[in-house]
């Protein structure tokens, strides 16, 4: 992937990130949040998985 692609790729999601940030907030921030939950629960699940082993 050429570097011009990747620039104009990124720049078009941090641009509709911004627009989806901006034109709704609380359902961006609802997002984060599910996002950081499956996140936690993921290395959570792989913490007791490595403790179990020892």
């Amino acid at each position: 992937m050429s570097s011009g692609l990747r620039r104009f790729l990124i720049l078009v999601v941090v641009a509709v990130l911004l627009f989806f940030v901006i034109s709704q907030p609380e359902g961006a921030a609802d997002v984060v949040q599910s996002i950081l939950a499956i996140i936690g629960d993921a290395l959570s699940s792989i913490a007791t998985f490595f403790r179990s082993l020892f």
